[in-house]
């Protein structure tokens, strides 16, 4: 193939594209398209979904109520989510997370042979029921810088029902605050 038949396809290629070209810029000057109008649903606005969100929040009954109607053996089966990394049973191994039997009223961070984040450790105190309701709620917003990953139990019912679960676990049970 010489190059007058290369100039002959390169050229046949060019007129191609700029045909298609063409008739696409003629196509956008005939055809106008419409707008699409104001169909469909309003969506409401994000203040009134947050102030909606509020309230539902502040509904929650205190802990010494909660704690009043807790099933230990409901508690038991909410539990299960957390034995992936805690162990329950008396003199149990550390896991991801401590042994938690005996957990109410044990020093924060002082779980034998577990190595705790420097925030767990710095929290101070011992572990009360209202401490364990709110870390089990948000651990990362309890203790800012805790190492533990789970994102927490958002029902209060359900935390209740670990809390009085957690109550069976230890030789001296704490009693519940009162309502």
């Amino acid at each position: 193939m010489d190059s007058f038949e290369l100039n002959k396809v390169a050229g046949a290629v060019l007129g191609a594209l700029l045909l298609a070209m063409g008739t696409g810029f003629v196509a956008e000057l005939i055809y106008k398209p419409k707008p699409a109008g104001d169909r469909g649903y309003a969506l409401p606005a994000a203040e009134e979904n947050a102030g909606a969100a509020a309230p539902a929040a502040a509904k929650e009954e205190p802990l010494p109520v909660r704690l009043a109607s807790a099933d230990a053996t409901k508690g038991q089966a909410a539990a299960k989510k957390c034995m992936a990394c805690h162990s329950f049973e008396k003199g149990g191994p550390n896991k991801v997370g401590p042994d938690l039997y005996g957990v109410v009223e044990r020093p924060k961070g002082s779980h034998e042979g577990f190595g705790y984040s420097a925030a767990m450790k710095a929290k101070g105190g011992n572990w009360t029921y209202e401490d364990l309701d709110h870390f089990l709620h948000a651990p990362k917003q309890y203790v800012q810088g805790t190492i533990m990953a789970f994102a927490g139990v958002p029902s209060g019912a359900e935390r209740a029902d670990i809390l009085a679960y957690l109550k069976t676990l230890s030789d001296k049970p704490v009693d519940f605050p009162k309502p």
